[in-house]
């Protein structure tokens, strides 16, 4: 039998004081069974940073055709396509031939630099393509915030990012190799 996603609840405010952007989002997130609380944490912080009532969770780590997030204007068309994690190269050059602009937030510590020595060189040609690294320790914290009903609150000023769910705050930096 095949093991069913779990769903955690997240009530998420949004102070963006750079975009500027502010709004209260409450949000389901199907975790599924291979995906880690880090990971989902940086699909949260990746809907944190290009928060827009339209902006929505794609279908997940089973379906290759979706991305983590994105932004799809009225008419269908696709104006924001995040990924999260590390990629391969030809799932990026493809979401940037179907997008207007495509972020990667990319984690893992070490082993993004080793992913970008290896898919770097081509993805550096791509210009709709953006690529930000989250800290190790930024993304480590910001899975200890995972429970199955979350009341978050992240402020981002001057490039700055915090996360917070009162008694714990994580701050991220974001490395930018791309974009």
């Amino acid at each position: 039998m095949a093991l069913k996603s779990t769903v955690f609840k997240a009530t998420l405010n949004v102070s963006d004081l750079d975009r500027p952007y502010y709004g209260e989002h409450t949000l389901t997130l199907a975790r599924h069974p291979s995906e880690t609380d880090e990971r989902m944490m940086v699909r949260l912080l990746a809907f944190a940073l290009y928060a827009d009532e339209r902006l929505e969770f794609g279908k997940g780590l089973s379906t290759t055709d979706e991305p983590a997030l994105w932004l799809r204007d009225y008419g269908g068309e696709i104006r924001l396509w995040i990924e999260v994690g590390l990629p391969d190269e030809r799932v990026l050059r493809r979401a940037v031939g179907r997008a207007d602009a495509v972020v990667l937030l990319a984690y893992g510590g070490r082993a993004v630099d080793l992913w970008w020595a290896k898919e770097g060189a081509a993805l550096a040609r791509q210009d709709k393509l953006t690529v930000l690294v989250v800290d190790e320790a930024a993304s480590a914290a910001l899975a200890a915030l995972v429970a199955r009903h979350m009341q978050l609150q992240c402020t981002i000023q001057d490039g700055q990012i915090w996360l917070t769910d009162g008694p714990q705050t994580v701050a991220v930096e974001l490395r930018r190799l791309a974009g």
